[in-house]
């Protein structure tokens, strides 16, 4: 909402050195959100005024038209002589009022003006266009050119004043629940609270009471339309011109002008904040009427579209059919002709009226067409302004256009109660842990408009315009937020003692901050996904991360599920940051998935007077779909850098179960690693991840390098590699409290071996009889090479192995150290045919 503040200063008397600044702390402070505050006419400066043409002469000889023309300016010049101006625009003729700049002004842009010859003549000063003084297009048409003023201004009028250049605009940013804001009433409501000044009320006028005489109206739904006020002005005058104070007052408040029964509309709907509708009435055959539309029903509306109507729709009939969309806008076939042609529009039929926010709102996205009538309705509009809006554009019509009020006056009238509100007086005190007292609180209420009787039980009447007050709690934020949000105290619970992380807040935390040391960049994606990602990345018809859940109101139509996967996600923010020039990449993410299993409940409706028994709670958690946390990494580009230190290393199949086994080390577990095929991994360089849980390995995860097809499907960069596990799993693999590690004072004895396996025996089992062959002397064990080659013949591969061997309370020997290693290789030998290498 657009609100100019020359604007506001006619409903509230603002001190004169109050600046926008000034009024939008003081609007901010009552709770509403001013973005911005912009200065008109900054920088402007005169002479500047009101000039008519005497001559105009065509200047011949250059590539485009120029007319030097003499100017009556008044006495501004100094002199009262004709003021010779060189001109290039032609939409004005001899005997118009423009606005002419003399030498010594700057207009907007510091755009100094001063006489200057030009196509062989001297310009004393310029013709000014709409775009020079930034004031818009004040005709309705694009391209307008020079402001061509209506008649009745002197030469020498000042058009500063007239033409209101300098002023403020305050920008506000009206949420759901504050629709009467979206007028200068209500904002001038809300402005006078925050200073404490009385407010002029534009909607206290006289109004005539309904009679019999007006112009007929039938409401066939009371529930879309509880209020329709219709009044009849005739003998307008077609050439009539919306005034120049109503053309600039539109223009700051962000809408063009059309026509000025239109305009007129459009200026109360600012002012009093209830939209109105203007039908030329010799467009109208018979009554107007107010229903729901029937089935594939067709409207043109004013925008030129022809629209299909659905049943929900609320329209705005006469004999013929539909000729508006309630609310919403009105119907071509009834369009105000425009009076600016002489043939325009003399009979008028106003329609004020208060249509279902809801209804409104549904029409309006059903045919995506938002106005700012329908922005209205559907945040709630007085409903008691109707007829006080409607007599307003009759006095604004008769008083422009030089119309004739009928005495006819139709208003249908839902029957409709005050809405009242019980509440104890220290309500808002304990809302808020402030003692406001009885006296503020029902000061503060009546300043909002509310009626209030009682002492200790307040009886509260809530006023027309102010629908979203319907509980004690909205009571109290209006209390709260005029006292000031910045005046309630600022009071920390106190935490029972004893309480912090959960053990599995901690084996979180400790996985992202291994992950993050060992490299990986944290990445957050949202937790939406489609079946598009689900066959890009080739996961079959019957794969578990197909089921998932579809949310009602998705974000995107594209991604209307929640993630089985946390893969989507990550591999989407690797491909964007690779398109943006970085190719050497490590992200990881840690955060829940949804799997649905079948077996969840229908939930349920918790109540909100009394808090939920455990019951109520365990039925809810039963239509929950299990979430288990996830951990995942993609990896692409150099895990090493390459430099002056030597040759670099890509990232490969190896670093993503790496990965795993880093995150397996900070809950103490050992991973054990097989091949296995599983989308969307290279089915060769896919690995599965087991931990031990109750004695039995469990599944945890996979890592590997991703399938080509994925990877140009998703358009990753080349061997690309990703890791992901469930940390559910891993927590329940952890056997008590993680141990610190035993620190010896004894040295070291270290043992390489070598050992021949045939090809498809994996690296896992050999390391495991190797441990337990070692016992309790072996410290640590890594494989550091894996060779293949004619010297070990074909189907057989070497893997060496570095055993670190430590006791803990003397300094092993070398016979000890060789007993161990050899014992170790024997078992290896036993269990998985390993042969020494060069034995």
């Amino acid at each position: 909402m657009r609100v100019p503040l020359s604007w506001l200063r006619e409903y509230v008397d603002l001190p004169a050195t109050e600046t926008g600044r000034d009024v939008q702390a003081k609007l901010v402070s009552v709770g509403l959100e001013v973005e911005t505050v912009e200065q008109t006419g900054a920088g402007l400066k005169g002479p500047l005024v009101v000039g008519q043409v005497l001559t105009i002469e065509e200047l011949e000889g250059f590539k485009k038209p120029i007319r030097f023309c003499t100017v009556d300016v008044g006495t501004a010049n100094g002199t009262g002589a004709p003021q010779e101006i060189v001109c290039g625009a032609r939409n004005f003729s001899v005997g118009d009022k423009v606005v002419v700049v003399l030498p010594g002004a700057v207009l907007p842009g510091d755009f100094a003006i001063a006489a200057r010859k030009t196509y062989g003549k001297t310009s004393h000063g310029m013709i000014c266009s709409t775009d020079e003084l930034g004031t818009g297009d004040t005709s309705g048409h694009a391209g307008a050119g020079i402001l061509v003023l209506p008649p009745e201004y002197e030469p020498g009028t000042d058009a500063i004043e007239l033409l209101e250049l300098v002023d403020e605009v305050l920008d506000i940013a009206v949420t759901p629940d504050r629709g009467y804001c979206l007028s200068m009433r209500g904002v001038a409501r809300e402005l006078a609270i925050a200073y404490g000044l009385p407010l002029r009320d534009p909607a206290l006028l006289d109004v005539p009471p309904p009679n019999a005489h007006g112009y007929p109206v039938k409401v066939s739904d009371p529930i879309g339309c509880g209020n329709f006020t219709a009044r009849t002005v005739t003998g307008l005058r077609p050439e009539a011109r919306s005034p120049i104070w109503m053309q600039r007052r539109l223009q700051k408040a962000g809408m063009r002008t059309v026509s000025l029964a239109v305009d007129i509309t459009n200026y109360v709907m600012l002012e009093l904040g209830q939209p109105l509708h203007a039908y030329d009435r010799t467009r109208v055959a018979g009554a107007i009427g107010v229903r729901r539309a029937e089935q594939g029903e067709k409207l043109t509306t004013l925008d030129g579209t022809k629209r299909v109507l659905d049943a929900q729709d609320l329209v705005i009939t006469d004999d013929r059919g539909p000729i508006g969309l309630a609310g919403v806008m009105g119907g071509a076939d009834t369009e105000i002709a425009d009076t600016a042609e002489g043939a325009g529009t003399t009979e008028v039929v106003i329609e004020a009226a208060h249509f279902d926010p809801i209804a409104i709102a549904r029409t309006a996205r059903r045919h995506k067409l938002s106005s700012e009538a329908s922005k209205r309705f559907e945040r709630g509009v007085d409903p008691q302004a109707a007829a006080a809006a409607a007599q307003r554009t009759v006095d604004l019509l008769v008083l422009l256009a030089g119309g004739t009020a009928e005495a006819g006056v139709t208003e249908i009238t839902a029957p409709s109660a005050p809405r009242s509100i019980a509440m104890p007086a220290n309500h808002p005190d304990r809302v808020a842990g402030v003692a406001y007292g009885r006296e503020t609180v029902v000061r503060r209420l009546q300043q909002v408009g509310c009626d209030v009787y009682g002492q200790d039980e307040l009886i509260v009447t809530v006023p027309s315009w102010r629908p979203d007050l319907a509980e004690p709690n909205d009571l109290a934020e209006e209390v709260i937020r005029l006292e000031g949000y910045e005046n309630l105290p600022s009071t920390l619970p106190t935490p029972p003692s004893g309480r912090g992380l959960t053990d599995r807040q901690r084996l979180y935390r400790r996985v992202g901050r291994a992950l993050a040391g060992s490299g990986y960049v944290e990445a957050l994606s949202y937790p939406f996904i489609g079946d598009t990602v689900l066959d890009q990345l080739g996961l079959e018809k019957d794969d578990a991360r197909r089921r998932t859940v579809t949310l009602v109101n998705p974000l995107s139509d594209e991604e209307p599920a929640l993630r089985t996967t946390l893969l989507p996600g990550l591999l989407g923010a690797l491909r964007r940051n690779d398109g943006r020039g970085s190719h050497d990449l490590a992200l990881f993410e840690t955060g829940l998935v949804f799997r649905p299993t079948g077996e969840e409940t229908k939930a349920v409706r918790l109540p909100v007077d009394r808090r939920p028994t455990d019951e109520e709670i365990a039925g809810l958690d039963a239509a929950l779909p299990r979430q288990p946390r996830h951990a995942a990494v993609v990896l692409a580009g150099a895990r090493e850098q390459a430099g002056w230190w030597g040759k670099g290393r890509p990232a490969g199949w190896a670093d993503a179960v790496e990965a795993a086994r880093t995150i397996a080390a900070e809950a103490g577990v050992e991973v054990t690693v097989r091949a296995d095929r599983h989308a969307p991994w290279h089915p060769g360089r896919c690995a599965a991840l087991y931990v031990t849980v109750a004695g039995e390995e469990t599944l945890f995860g996979h890592a590997g390098e991703l399938h080509p097809r994925v990877v140009k499907e998703l358009h990753l960069p080349e061997r690309t590699c990703a890791m992901e596990v469930e940390l559910d799993v891993l927590e329940q693999a952890v056997d008590g409290a993680l141990q610190a590690p035993r620190i010896s004072t004894f040295p070291v004895a270290t043992q390489d071996v070598a050992l021949v396996v045939a090809s498809g025996v994996p690296a896992d089992a050999v390391e495991k009889a190797l441990r337990e062959g070692a016992g309790d002397l072996l410290e640590s064990l890594r494989l550091f090479d894996v060779f293949t080659g004619e010297q070990i013949g074909e189907g057989n591969k070497s893997l060496a192995y570095a055993l670190r061997f430590r006791a803990p309370d003397r300094t092993l020997t070398v016979e000890e150290a060789s007993a161990a290693r050899d014992t170790a290789v024997a078992l290896a030998a036993e269990r998985t045919g390993a042969v020494l290498r060069g034995a």
